[in-house]
């Protein structure tokens, strides 16, 4: 928006800005770099910030992410000419503690909207297991167990919490079109809210609550819907277990009935195709949602979210 630009910090981050084309969204690619156009411009750290920022904006945002797609979250480093872009938005939407390259780069910036989505609803402790029969038998513990688990937005109850506090950001920082983003606000949590009944009532009868995934990134969907996500490893995707581990998982799969393994698109399936092998398990997708590709089971949230819940219907015997 033009209105709001602030001189750039130096001739060459001018030139880096207007140059960078971030084209982080499925369907959503921009030739514009933020700054440098006449809406209010958003730079959003990964996918799900990015999917809030269009939703609620509308046509009246400009939105780039800092994460490519197929591009792993967790190993983003933050480039001069992102910095430079990041320098020169309107709001930064993102989620502290999930990339710390992002969050530098946001304690260092001028931003005048900074919308961090973690303080937007509430994060908990998770480690390789959680869920329903966490407390009776957790004692296989991730090594990033002590920090808070940052994967809100695989629960739809606490995504809508953070999508209303966005809204309410991008009111302040661009009153002229607040009206709409209140209108657009109301309208994605209520498709939210309709994800959590379609959540709730399809997992409500299984055979199992049990569920086994590489990377601990679903106990906050777990938690919701009474179920119990096993890690194989901690909420670092890259981790390896360790040979007791593996051992533990195979012994509580056959004592609760879990069927599959289930693995992310963005992560390498090896050790998922390896203790299924190994435990005599089938092996299945479970996307974590922190981008879309073509290889992703749909094209946006929700479509993602719904494969998700099929694959967990089938994987734990829905009635």
């Amino acid at each position: 928006m033009n209105a709001r630009r602030r001189p750039l910090i130096s001739g060459l981050a001018a030139a880096a800005a207007a140059v960078l084309a971030l084209g982080a969204l499925s369907g959503c690619s921009s030739s514009e770099a933020a700054g440098t156009t006449d809406k209010f411009d958003v730079v959003a750290s990964f996918y799900p910030m990015a999917f809030l920022a269009e939703r609620i904006g509308g046509d009246h945002v400009h939105v780039t992410s800092l994460t490519q797609p197929g591009q792993e979250p967790h190993d983003l480093e933050i480039s001069a000419k992102q910095t430079a872009q990041l320098q020169e938005s309107d709001a930064v939407l993102y989620l502290k503690g999930l990339q710390p390259s992002v969050d530098d780069a946001v304690a260092q910036s001028e931003v005048k909207t900074k919308i961090d989505a973690a303080s937007l609803t509430t994060l908990e402790e998770h480690g390789n297991e959680v869920g329903g029969h966490a407390a009776a038998h957790d004692t296989h513990q991730g090594e990033e167990s002590g920090g808070k688990d940052p994967h809100v937005w695989l629960d739809p109850v606490r995504y809508a919490q953070i999508a209303q506090g966005v809204g309410k950001a991008f009111e302040k920082g661009d009153p002229e079109h607040a009206a709409d983003y209140r209108k657009n606000t109301a309208a994605l949590v209520k498709q939210l809210d309709g994800l959590n009944t379609e959540f709730r009532q399809g997992l409500a009868h299984t055979r199992s609550k049990v569920f086994l995934t590489t990377h601990a990134a679903f106990g906050y969907l777990a938690e919701r819907y009474g179920l119990t996500e096993e890690a194989i490893n901690g909420l670092d995707p890259e981790s390896e277990p360790s040979a007791a581990r593996v051992k533990d998982l195979e012994k509580m799969a056959r004592a609760d009935g879990v069927t599959t393994v289930f693995y992310e698109t963005l992560v390498s399936d090896k050790t998922a195709k390896t203790v299924a092998r190994d435990a005599h398990l089938k092996t299945d997708v479970l996307d974590p949602l922190e981008g879309i590709t073509k290889k992703s089971r749909g094209t946006d949230y929700f479509s993602v979210q719904r494969a998700n819940l099929k694959a967990l219907q089938q994987a734990l015997g829905a009635r």
